[in-house]
């Protein structure tokens, strides 16, 4: 989303901040004040291009906008983000309306000054949000919030019937009297077995401490590539004399609901198990 040049300007106060130097001294001082929470990622190199369009008197849009990108990019929430343009807001604003007084406030920034802020900030983290895969992270699968995702894909094809087309393969073992190393080890084993027997694209993901599944196609292939699973989760779990307390895995194909709702439910139900 790109933000228009138009002539938006912050003018310095008169006498003060004569030097990008002190500028940016004077505004990092007021954002650090004001609540910034990381002192060294505060300085970024779109900060100076701010302070540089400042002291020229020129439009600030561009480098605000780019500043709230990287701001963005960098981890910085919007109020944290918004909070530190009011520091500098405050520092460039004559004494005779502040009383002399530094005193950042988001409330006092003017309103194209806080939009275009606002969208490019939301630009970046948008992206940032619809392109993250959520991981577990023991398994390294992703959670079950991405099998849903891939599901409602799956459920949303014309004239596809998810529950002819597709099943869910369904790994659980009995943790229950197993605790610490071997807990952990046996569920990373597990993971791997899954992930090297369907390594065709098949959506795979952990779904609770002692269950993963698969969403896989529903072929000729299906039985044999169960009988693998099995074979690979003997070989991984029966090399550690540790992982004796582990129970067996328990392999089930479970057929997958008329609808994307009742599926999240059977999700739910198997997390639980």
């Amino acid at each position: 989303m790109d933000v228009p040049a138009m002539g938006l300007r912050l003018e310095p106060e008169p006498g003060g901040g004569g030097s990008l130097r002190e500028l940016r001294a004077r505004w990092q001082a007021a954002s650090l004040a004001a609540g910034w929470r990381f002192p060294s990622d505060w300085a970024l190199p779109e900060v100076d291009t701010v302070c540089a369009a400042v002291l020229r008197k020129g439009s600030a849009e561009i480098p605000i906008a780019a500043l709230a990108r990287a701001r963005a990019a960098a981890g910085a929430g919007l109020g944290e983000t918004l909070t530190d343009l009011a520091a500098l807001h405050a520092v460039i604003t004559p004494p005779g309306d502040s009383g002399g007084l530094v005193s950042p406030d988001v409330d006092a920034l003017p309103s194209r000054l806080l939009r275009v802020a606002a969208l490019a900030w939301a630009d970046v983290a948008m992206d940032k949000l619809a392109t993250a895969e959520v991981i577990d992270p023991l398994t390294g699968l992703p959670t079950a919030s991405y099998l849903r995702t891939r599901l409602r894909e799956l459920y949303r094809r014309p004239g596809h019937q998810v529950s002819e087309d597709h099943t869910l393969l369904v790994v659980s073992v009995d943790l229950s009297g197993v605790s610490g190393w071997p807990r952990l080890t046996a569920m990373i084993l597990i993971a791997e077995a899954l992930r090297a027997v369907f390594d065709g694209g098949e959506s795979i993901a952990s779904l609770g401490p002692s269950t993963v599944a698969a969403a896989v196609p529903r072929d000729g292939r299906i039985a044999a590539k169960a009988v693998m699973l099995r074979r690979e989760l003997h070989e991984r779990l029966s090399v550690d004399d540790q992982l004796e307390s582990v129970g067996p895995p328990k392999i089930k194909l479970i057929r997958l609901p008329a609808t994307h709702e009742s599926a999240c439910d059977l999700l739910q139900r198997l997390a639980r198990t």
